[in-house]
């Protein structure tokens, strides 16, 4: 028993890791999220104390610089990404669609039936600060009731515009 706890310990340690380099390859820093900043954050306003202490220790806060790519649509069933501060652009078919952190675009990703455009990029276009959740502790926080519900809405009616911009010819 000790020996696969071990092994599970060893596993999830390893993962994690992967997952802190994939971000660190793409250039973006680690940064450390604050309980009375993110209490601000238009995503995570109706959310207790205690539920936002449950988002920063089942998710990262990362850096971006202006350019960098933070993710994208390969990428995004995997992870959501929440805008904290700064601002972010979905580029895709020759098209950028600019979000802040109270805009509708404010996420990215992770979210089954409101996926953004499958050749859809992530870029930070100005120094900004994101969150990534992992799609898995995403979806514990909804089945345990954290209040995204219109965030999620209105970050749908968003992407749905995206992809049906895909389907139509460019001009």
């Amino acid at each position: 028993m000790l020996r696969s706890l071990a092994t599970v310990a060893a596993v999830a340690a390893a993962v994690a890791f992967c997952l802190s380099a994939c971000a660190e390859e793409k250039g973006m820093k680690q940064s450390v999220t604050y309980l009375h900043l993110l209490r601000h954050t238009p995503f995570f306003t109706a959310l207790s104390k205690e539920q936002l202490q449950y988002v920063i220790a089942n998710s990262t806060e990362w850096e971006a610089r202006a350019g960098q790519e933070i993710s994208n649509g390969a990428e995004a069933s995997d992870f959501m990404w929440v805008l904290l501060d700064g601002g972010w652009q979905v580029e895709q078919a020759g098209r950028v669609s600019a979000s802040g952190h109270a805009s509708p675009g404010k996420w990215y990703g992770g979210v089954p039936s409101a996926m953004p455009p499958a050749d859809s990029r992530l870029v930070a276009n100005q120094h900004s600060y994101v969150m990534r959740i992992a799609r898995r502790d995403l979806e514990q926080m909804l089945a345990d009731g954290f209040d995204f519900g219109s965030h999620l809405q209105q970050g749908a009616g968003f992407y749905a515009g995206l992809n049906a911009l895909t389907s139509q010819p460019k001009d």
